[in-house]
């Protein structure tokens, strides 16, 4: 097979490969911005720390080898770098937070498609939510939030659903 074809078979699977999907219909994002900050002249950032508020007893939530806190901040540094913001150790000018809660025993309601009756459903619940602190003051600047139904998936579809949550809560960052 002469070069040119391998080379544009190999183009032709990364582009079908970028376009695979994947369910975020029901991925839902929010933020707020303090008016008065501008977010664009903070240049460094420092992380403050996580906290996960899990309702897991038994484990069903996080995959096996899926580390969720890794992800997070690996995906926050990445839009903040994109912006123009640099880690640093000390005196930064925004500090980052996050927590992270999950809620396994969350029902909702559901139209049962024989009774036409409404029943309860158990739909497990998750819920993001990244905070950006002016250094100086202590304040809140900006605030993201993203909820979703936590889906039993492979470990590479949870972290794009992640990853794509935290990219359109990023997108809306003054």
């Amino acid at each position: 097979m002469p070069k040119i074809y391998l080379h544009a078979l190999v183009m032709c699977i990364f582009v079908l490969a970028g376009c695979q999907s994947f369910p975020k219909d029901d991925i839902k994002t929010t933020t707020e911005a303090d008016p008065k900050a501008n977010i664009k002249g903070y240049k460094t950032y420092a992380w403050l720390g996580s906290a996960g508020i899990l309702k897991d007893p038994e484990g069903k939530w996080e995959p096996p080898k899926y580390d969720a806190d890794a992800e997070i901040t690996l995906l926050i540094n990445q839009e903040l770098r994109e912006r123009g913001m640099t880690q640093v150790s000390t005196k930064p000018d925004v500090v980052v937070a996050y927590a992270l809660g999950v809620d396994m025993a969350a029902l909702k309601t559901k139209t049962d498609p024989n009774t036409k009756l409404k029943v309860l459903e158990n739909v497990p619940q998750g819920a993001l939510m990244v905070v950006l602190i002016d250094g100086n003051s202590g304040f809140a600047i900006w605030a993201g939030a993203a909820t979703a139904e936590i889906k039993n998936l492979s470990p590479e579809v949870s972290k794009q659903r992640l990853g794509y949550a935290i990219s359109e809560m990023f997108s809306k960052l003054p």
